[in-house]
């Protein structure tokens, strides 16, 4: 059976993994943009380092583990895409959203125990 009490801490260090992969691969399109300094690939490089190392934080290395987190990831994308880059999401990004997060749970859920 799954330990319910890991699974906020588990989703929470997904979104800050996610969040890390988001801020490092922004920030240097800004500068390719045009609309940032070269000086922003400074902070970029840190985040990115940042996202690696918060992987290895992760309860396990494993594809059930990182197909979860694709799922907040794709949330955590969206909740970017909205309040970074001021686009709101469509009903059908709302909609996606929820099927991979609802396929997250149902992956996290369904392995109980299983490694």
């Amino acid at each position: 059976m799954i330990d319910m009490t890991t699974v906020p801490r588990t989703f929470g260090l997904f979104f800050l993994t996610a969040v890390a992969e988001l801020l490092g691969c922004y920030l240097p399109l800004l500068w390719i943009t045009g609309k940032g300094s070269i000086w922003l690939l400074a902070p970029a490089i840190l985040s990115l380092a940042a996202f690696v190392w918060l992987l290895t934080l992760h309860p396990a290395a494993s594809g059930r583990i990182y197909a979860t987190y694709g799922a907040v990831y794709i949330a955590a994308a969206l909740l970017w895409l909205w309040l970074v880059d001021g686009v709101t999401p469509t009903t059908s990004d709302l909609v996606g959203v929820g099927f991979a997060l609802f396929g997250a749970a149902v992956i996290v859920v369904g392995q109980g125990g299983a490694k």
